[in-house]
């Protein structure tokens, strides 16, 4: 019998075909089971998912051993793997990946509620067999997904700034890995996460904000490992009671609506890999499919990739304000007359007259320069002195201010708004008023205790 490397299995570990699970008891009488997931770890490691306590958990208890078999639904090679069990996780990153895709499954089977994940039992690989030779051609695949990382990596490293940096990633997730629906969010210092762009909706979805632990985009967030799911299960769809969420946890004012989610309408594969720099999750890369088992370990591997090249060089463009500027556009719709800006000090939430446009802190930082430019007219401004802002409430590391500014001048240019944020000399930003403001500070119970008008 051929042996072959546990990395070469990975395909038998999509969940397509449910594994066998054999274990015996302390005087060897043996039981066999269907598991519903086995979970690739390393290339020495792989974890089984524990659903219920039964027969084949308390061998595992008396033993330490069991055995899987492996059917591959591409290829049709069977393995046989044996096992010696190291420990049962019942949180973090590993249970977490693997909850989601027993989520998913259970989904796809009709078993909602059924599927539930109690653990996940970590497992030392102790010898691999090969049960049957490969009984179809492996296809080489025609869209080699190394090459069309190495044409992604090949376009970020020519980026000079962040919002170069952003575009020029979420197009090379459309055209070189071909994946049709990608966002790019952006972390908060309160775990919060808001998408900076998007490809492949309607609208852009700019602003739009998820929760830490919501869907797959804030379990990857906040577990910082990538989480993948090939059958879109209940528990991790976004819709509108994210809203509601929110709102339960005060992180959404009842004055501000927000921006809604850009997610497909009936998706059924979603990955969300995280964006890190320095072991800190800056944000997270989102991409989904209406195709079943759209992404598979070459996708998760190639996105983590990207992602981390993405995160490393938005921390060194944040770091260099060395680059060569560009004059900013005016904006392209001046509004006559005058238009007022309010200000919700609950939630840093800014509104343009009565509708919504932002909040958090990059709520924050457009109220701080427009109360400058009403006190002292001032139009120019450097990303140093909100940096050392401390009422900006910026996290210790403020590696994702290109990202709030980059968030604000989008925000701002999809609402076709009088004001604009543009760049102005090395390290500086400009703030363009192309109508007359009036700034209106709310209270939290949506009175205006004082308000000052802006220059034009």
């Amino acid at each position: 019998m051929s042996v072959a490397g546990l990395r070469a299995l990975r395909g038998a570990m999509e969940g397509i075909a449910a594994s066998l699970l054999c274990t015996c008891d302390g005087e060897g009488q043996p039981n066999v089971s269907m598991i519903s997931q086995v979970h690739w770890v390393d290339d020495d490691h792989v974890a089984l998912s524990w659903q219920f306590f039964n027969k084949t958990r308390l061998n595992l208890l008396a033993t330490g051993q069991a055995s899987v078999e492996l059917f591959d639904p591409v290829s049709h090679a069977r393995h046989r793997l044996q096992l010696d069990h190291v420990e049962t996780r019942t949180t973090g990153p590993l249970f977490e990946m693997m909850k989601a895709r027993l989520a998913g499954i259970a989904s796809h089977h009709g078993l909602e509620g059924v599927f539930r994940l109690l653990g996940a039992d970590v497992f030392r690989v102790v010898s691999i067999e090969q049960l049957s030779a490969p009984a179809a051609s492996m296809e080489q695949s025609c869209h080699p997904l190394l090459s069309a990382v190495r044409s992604c990596i090949d376009e970020l490293v020519c980026c000079r700034d962040f919002d170069d940096l952003a575009d020029t990633l979420l197009d090379g997730v459309a055209r070189h890995l071909r994946i049709g629906h990608a966002i790019l969010l952006m972390a908060e210092g309160d775990g919060r996460l808001f998408a900076i762009g998007s490809r492949g909706y309607a609208a852009s979805g700019v602003g739009a904000e998820i929760l830490s632990g919501e869907g797959v985009i804030g379990v990857a967030a906040r577990e910082g490992v990538p989480i993948r799911i090939g059958h879109l299960s209940a528990d991790y769809r976004y819709g509108a009671a994210l809203g509601v969420a929110a709102r339960e946890a005060g992180l959404l004012a009842d004055t501000a609506c927000g921006v809604p989610f850009p997610g497909l309408g009936d998706p059924h594969s979603q990955i969300a890999v995280p964006v890190l720099s320095a072991g800190r999750v800056l944000g997270v890369l989102f991409c989904e499919s209406a195709e079943i088992m759209r992404f598979d370990h070459e996708h998760e591997d190639a996105l983590t990739i990207l992602a981390g090249y993405f995160g490393a060089l938005a921390t060194l463009l944040g770091e260099d304000d060395t680059r060569a500027t560009e004059s900013p556009a005016p904006p392209t719709a001046a509004q006559a007359g005058l238009v007022t800006v309010r200000h919700y000090s609950r939630d840093d939430s800014v509104f343009l007259n009565n509708d919504y446009l932002i909040k958090g802190v990059a709520g924050a930082i457009l109220w701080r320069l427009l109360r400058q430019n009403a006190e002292t007219g001032r139009t120019v401004f450097s990303k140093r002195e909100l940096r050392l802002d401390r009422s900006l409430k910026l996290p210790d590391h403020a590696e994702n201010l290109d990202a709030r500014l980059v968030l604000l001048r989008r925000r701002l240019d999809e609402r076709d708004a009088c004001l604009r944020i543009g760049k102005s000399g090395r390290g500086q930003f400009q703030l363009i008023a192309a109508c007359q403001i009036a700034l209106i500070e709310m209270g939290d119970d949506g009175a205006s205790p004082s308000s000052s008008p802006a220059a034009s």
